[in-house]
């Protein structure tokens, strides 16, 4: 329309105008090392797609594909490569819209030509794994190396080393390539046999005097073995063979280490399993019995000669505890309460036995923990406290912890009374047995309120001649008040958990009497009275 001061003209003939299609929104990946997907959403109004690719530069294009889905796979392509994808879409009047473009890599060559050797670095041992590297590949590429036994490393490089490697393993190792696409391939595996393990379950037996056969089981992967044969503070013995036995002289009263190792290509196995062997069992000296705690005895004793495992057995009636080790010292738990345990250490060898003959030591466990705890309150300040007694000799400790106070009794016998307790107090209160084997464990605890404090100041105040006003100070342990005003003429009451109230229907010229009734949390009461209160004329 045009426009002047006298207004405005007839609107033009209409034209209509229309846009051409939206570029499709892309999406891409590589599935392998010679394809890549492409993919996008439906544009509105398209008919058809027309989808072009090329590599990086190069003008050579490796195809133009029309298309009515929203999706298209490109094969055959070089591995490594970085391509440029075109897209557009046409209208159902045949108008081209606009383009969009989208850059994808292919995944890398799966590598090539993959080795295995070990390497050390100090006492540990590693695979070095090397292969061909790809030098017509785009980008950056890193190479993952893994082995079938959970052990892997990466890389830019064209080898790595895969530790720590441990004894007798067969590791099955592939390489693979990743680049900004993804992985490659696995790599063809290689299979490679890492030094043997230690030979276990060594056992020495003695087959006639003064001789001995050393055997161990076989292990993996292994050629040959050395026993290392060692006399405590000596020299040491050496015996190679392939079987897994060895026999050597070895005289009575002699302490023996003794060790196997292993052989492959690859090495020597790492030091194993030590055989300490004594051919003469003593009796421990210098045995000690000490209760650590209720149920626990701890045993010590200074080591004997020859002895490679120590029995130690506590026994009473038909109940006996037993404890296996090597170490001169031994705990044994789980024992019943205010009882003499008879207590014996039997030394053990694997050639001569377990020597029975000697001397049995006994101990006492400490008293049993007091139960059937009973609180039986006398009066507002003291509470008597009983419990089963079930020990055969033993002093009994009362303890009542309060909030800020404790009180103790002590007794022989089944029951004892606290006394001085505070009001508007709770108190844990427990029991515990005391004997020359030590203490108990202290019993379940039960929990006493004492009755709550009454207010110390309790004020009246006459706010008109029929209302007062009632205020008090704190009183511990208490949370209700009960305050009441009792005279010949009539009372007034208020219960309230506020420190005042106010009363109406105060007669006048009247002597009234002042009480209040403090409760606590749990309902204790204590009933306080104060001096009386005489209304206005």
């Amino acid at each position: 329309m045009a426009v002047n001061t006298a207004g405005r003209s007839q609107p033009s003939i209409p034209v209509t105008g229309k846009t051409v299609l939206a570029p499709p929104q892309l999406a891409s990946s590589s599935t392998s090392n010679s394809s890549i997907v492409l993919s996008w959403d439906p544009v509105a109004h398209a008919v058809q797609y027309t989808v072009s690719i090329c590599k990086l530069d190069s003008n050579i294009s490796m195809g133009v594909y029309n298309t009515s889905n929203t999706s298209l796979t490109f094969s055959g392509l070089d591995a490594g490569s970085l391509y440029v994808i075109t897209c557009f879409a046409w209208d159902l009047e045949g108008r081209k819209g606009d383009s969009s473009n989208i850059k994808q890599a292919t995944r890398p060559r799966t590598p090539a030509s993959v080795n295995v050797s070990v390497v050390m670095n100090g006492s540990v041992a590693g695979l070095l794994v090397s292969w061909e590297p790809d030098q017509e590949v785009y980008g950056p590429i890193e190479y993952n190396v893994m082995s079938d036994l959970n052990l892997m490393c990466k890389t830019t490089s064209s080898s790595c080393t895969l530790s720590v490697v441990g004894c007798g393993e067969v590791h099955t190792i592939q390489v693979t390539a990743s680049n900004e696409a993804g992985p490659s391939y696995p790599s063809s595996p290689a299979v490679f046999i890492t030094f043997p393990c230690p030979p276990e379950s060594l056992a020495l037996v003695e087959s006639s005097e003064g001789n001995c056969t050393l055997t161990w089981k076989t292990v993996a992967h292994a050629d040959s073995y050395m026993a290392l044969i060692e006399t405590a503070g000596s020299s040491v013995e050496t015996c190679n063979t392939t079987s897994n036995n060895c026999t050597f002289h070895c005289p009575c009263g002699q302490t023996y280490l003794l060790s196997v190792l292993a052989f492959n290509h690859a090495g020597s196995s790492p030091q194993g399993q030590v055989l300490n062997y004594t051919t003469l069992v003593c009796c421990p000296e210098d045995v000690s019995v000490s209760a650590v705690s209720t149920d626990t005895l701890d045993i010590r004793w200074m080591p004997s000669r020859g002895a490679v495992l120590y029995e130690t057995r506590a026994a009473h009636s038909s109940e006996v505890i037993l404890c296996n080790d090597t170490a001169p010292m031994c705990v044994l738990s789980g024992l019943s309460c205010d009882t003499a345990y008879s207590v014996v250490v039997i030394p053990c060898n694997d050639v001569s036995g377990c020597n029975l003959a000697c001397k049995a030591h006994t101990k006492d466990t400490a008293p049993c923990m007091p139960n059937n705890v009973m609180l039986n309150p006398k009066n507002s300040s003291c509470v008597t406290v009983s419990w089963t007694a079930n020990n055969r000799a033993a002093n009994y400790t009362v303890s009542a912890n309060g909030d800020d106070d404790k009180h103790i009794c002590s007794t022989n016998k089944s029951s004892c009374d606290i006394t001085d307790l505070s009001c508007g107090s709770t108190y844990e209160v427990s029991v515990e047995a005391t004997s020359t084997a030590g203490p108990s464990l202290p019993s379940y605890s039960e929990f006493l309120e004492t009755e709550p404090c009454c207010p110390v100041n309790l004020t009246v105040d006459q706010v008109t001649q029929a209302i007062t006003n009632v205020s008090w100070s704190h009183a511990k342990g208490a949370r209700l008040f009960i305050a009441t005003l009792t005279s010949s003429r009539g009372h007034a009451r208020c219960h309230t958990q506020d420190s005042h109230c106010l009363m109406g229907c105060i007669t006048c010229s009247t002597n009234y009497t002042v009480t209040m009734e403090a409760i606590s949390h749990n309902g204790r009461r204590s009933n306080c009275t104060y001096q009386g209160f005489s209304s206005s004329e």
